[in-house]
């Protein structure tokens, strides 16, 4: 098991906290491994853990009457699932899955909280935060309304590749459809299109990123847009 008092923090909030903060905090953490496709956290649902991810991502998803769901969301080592935690809220929003397996540090509600009202720093830091994921939200909402389908999916590749740490990854065009929400015909459509232009590899779920320059130039403003505000509040 690695030591929180030396190990590097690789998840960036972590990182960003004062020494003496963090590894009061790393200390109630425990090191777990993600799951593809595990479910952290139920819509409606008492959040009895806080995840501050390292290697791994978590999808936000917001369920639509029972019978579709959209990814609002995605969660890698820039962030935590259970910000609502900040408001005093132990209640999870929207269904969390794991959509890339691998690292994190987990720590349950009650000693986040109770760590939460011990550290001022920690509170200014997570408060920040979330303001920068209530902007995210909202850019998603508007980007699924406006943006189309393929500039969309180029977006989703980029966030994904950030949170990935690689040039590769694996997802199904099932899966892509309901992440983003379309038909699965839709996908196909748009991933043909990037891949014609030769900026990505696809086969069989496996995506390759070929030219990240030519991805940027084809999603759509909402992912450069995310990533300032990001660095604008968080530095």
């Amino acid at each position: 098991m690695p030591d929180t008092h030396s190990a590097p923090a690789a998840n960036r909030l972590l990182a960003a906290l004062p020494r003496k903060d963090r590894e009061r905090l790393m200390a109630g953490c425990e090191p777990v491994e993600l799951v593809f496709a595990e479910v952290l956290a139920e819509q409606g649902g008492r959040m009895r853990h806080v995840y501050f991810p390292t290697e791994s991502f978590i999808s936000l998803v917001a369920p639509i009457d029972g019978r579709a769901s959209l990814e609002v969301g995605l969660i890698g080592n820039e962030g935590m699932l259970g910000i609502s935690l900040i408001l005093g809220v132990e209640v999870s929003p929207l269904l969390a899955v794991v959509q890339g397996g691998g690292p994190a540090w987990r720590m349950d509600t009650e000693t986040f909280c109770h760590e939460l009202a011990r550290s001022s720093e920690l509170q200014r830091l997570l408060q920040r935060y979330l303001y920068v994921e209530i902007g995210q939200l909202a850019q998603t909402a508007a980007c699924t309304r406006f943006h189309l389908l393929e500039a969309r999916l180029a977006r989703w590749l980029l966030m994904t590749q950030d949170r990935a740490h690689s040039d590769e990854f694996h997802v199904t065009q099932e899966f892509l459809a309901y992440m983003l929400g379309v038909r699965r015909v839709g996908v196909t459509k748009a991933a043909s299109s990037l891949q014609n232009n030769k900026l990505i590899s696809y086969c069989r779920g496996n995506i390759r990123i070929v030219d990240r320059h030519g991805l940027e130039a084809a999603s759509c403003g909402c992912y450069k847009a995310n990533k300032a505000s990001y660095a604008e509040m968080m530095g």
